[in-house]
């Protein structure tokens, strides 16, 4: 019988502009469901969320 594991999840917040950034990176922010500042959302933490946090570290807060 698989073990059953909770999922975990990521809070993500927006805590600096994406004014000013490159395209892409406004992009991944819009893409992560953030669209106002100091906006908090839950992710469930995969390997594709990681890549998308990781282009935008330096605009976000992270808590796991």
């Amino acid at each position: 019988m698989p073990k059953k594991t909770e999922k975990k999840t990521l809070r993500v917040t927006l805590v600096k502009s994406p004014i000013g950034f490159p395209e892409p990176q406004k992009r991944t922010v819009k893409a992560l469901g953030l669209h106002h500042m100091n906006q908090t959302i839950e992710h469930d933490d995969t390997p594709a969320l990681r890549g998308m946090l990781k282009t935008v570290i330096h605009l976000l807060q992270i808590e796991e």
